[in-house]
């Protein structure tokens, strides 16, 4: 599995730090930018990249995205056929990610890195990367439905 991550200047540190997280995990990854911090750049330049990527192979790819609130990244992604995208921005029980692999089978994490502190979203994805899809009928058949 590769996974892809993005970012505008609201999430450039946090992605950077998690570059390193993965790689000492041993994840293959691929940074599709920001490549530098630019308070001025704009996501979808960025978030758009990853969400190409997941979505010529979304069985077999991720991607991580990064940006305030989390949400407008989402959006962009969702755009991409093949790609789910889920929210994830703390306070909340870590079902709630759990839950968008087990049920949702999402390809795509976005986090909103205003409300996150930096152990909390590396908790989340690696919760979010060891979570398998279920494959229960009931959420195939209502995936087959997006």
């Amino acid at each position: 599995m590769k996974i892809y991550l993005a970012t505008d200047h609201r999430g450039f540190e946090l992605k950077e730090k998690i570059k390193g997280w993965l790689k000492e995990r041993g994840y293959e990854y691929e940074d599709m930018g920001a490549f530098e911090f630019d308070k001025d750049d704009d996501y979808p330049d960025f978030i758009s990249k990853a969400a190409e990527k997941v979505s010529q192979d979304p069985d077999n790819s991720r991607a991580i995205i990064l940006g305030g609130s989390g949400q407008g990244e989402a959006m962009v992604a969702n755009r991409y056929k093949g790609v789910r995208a889920a929210v994830y921005y703390g306070g909340s029980a870590d079902w709630v990610v759990k839950t968008t692999r087990e049920h949702n089978n999402s390809n795509v994490l976005s986090l909103g890195t205003s409300f996150l502190a930096d152990d909390e979203a590396k908790k989340m994805i690696k919760l979010w990367l060891d979570t398998p899809f279920s494959g229960e009928e009931r959420h195939k058949r209502r995936l087959s439905k997006f």
